[in-house]
């Protein structure tokens, strides 16, 4: 997983997140079945951006790390 990817998954992992809690909160105007969904998106963004491993990419065959990098 390339630097870019990595930052654009913190990113919307983060934004994510702070709806998912907004939702909880109540300041949100999203139902509340929205919460746990972006919760666990956020968790998800945030654990492949740390790692820097996404399986759906390897399933896929897809490799956004440049070839310098290697």
């Amino acid at each position: 997983m390339g630097q870019a990817d990595k930052t654009v998954r913190t990113v919307v992992g983060a934004l994510a997140g702070v709806a998912a809690l907004a939702t909880l909160a109540g300041t949100a105007p999203l139902p509340a079945l929205a919460a746990p969904v972006l919760g666990v998106g956020a968790l998800m963004l945030l654990v492949t951006a740390y790692t820097g491993f996404c399986g759906l990419y390897s399933v896929l065959g897809v490799d956004t790390c440049p070839a310098d990098a290697r």
